[in-house]
């Protein structure tokens, strides 16, 4: 069979990488950071999983609350498969290979005086993104999921009604994407992000 050259052309298209670039300079492991789902399925070790969660220790907080807490499981242990049989069918197809699954938790109250923390959620996003740019930092995949059951999630994992089930994360080392389905491997690039103008708005707020 003859293939063209505009079909050859569209073929090296679509196996380029997209490339990010950012409209104003900032440091590259924010711009690199993104969430592929091929994985290896090899273990990490101890250390650096600490290593993850000494990272997001370091978060601010609301009056230093810190009411982010991370159910894990790793790799080849018992609590393995508890925490997997909470994905979504979608999910355990790539996640089967990951190293570690998180489940974040969020305290809904400060611990000072009990009563509720408006940004308990927003404290705990800065949590999840300090983890995963200390992934990044160290060429691991950390992939966040809202893809699973948050019911079987609160009862499983005897999650206490003062605390919200906020997502999952998926942690391992990088794949090639052949290790992915062919629906999947066409998603594993680094997508794009809105335009500044689309985001920021000076002195009140503006529909764009």
């Amino acid at each position: 069979m003859t293939i063209s050259i505009e079909d050859s052309i569209n073929k090296e298209n679509k196996e380029k990488t997209f490339e990010r670039n950012s409209a104003f300079k900032i440091n590259s492991i924010i711009l690199n950071r993104w969430s592929p789902r091929s994985m290896t399925g090899e273990e990490l070790d101890n250390d650096t999983l600490m290593s993850l969660f000494e990272a997001a220790r370091w978060a601010p907080s609301s009056f230093n609350n810190q009411p982010w807490r991370f159910i894990y499981a790793k790799r080849n242990t018992k609590y393995r498969d508890t925490i997997f049989d909470l994905l979504v069918e979608s999910n355990k197809v790539w996640a089967k290979n990951a190293g570690i699954l998180i489940v974040v938790i969020s305290n809904k109250n400060f611990e000072y005086n009990g009563k509720f923390s408006i940004t308990h959620q927003y404290d705990a996003g800065a949590a999840w993104e300090n983890l995963a740019l200390e992934a990044t930092s160290r060429g691991l995949i950390a992939h966040g999921m809202q893809g699973f059951d948050y019911q079987k999630a609160r009862d499983r994992l005897e999650i206490p009604e003062d605390f919200d089930v906020m997502a999952m994360i998926a942690i391992g080392k990088k794949g090639p994407k052949e290790n992915l389905p062919p629906n999947l491997q066409q998603k594993e690039n680094p997508n794009d992000r809105k335009p500044l103008n689309e985001i920021i708005m000076e002195g009140s707020f503006k529909r764009t």
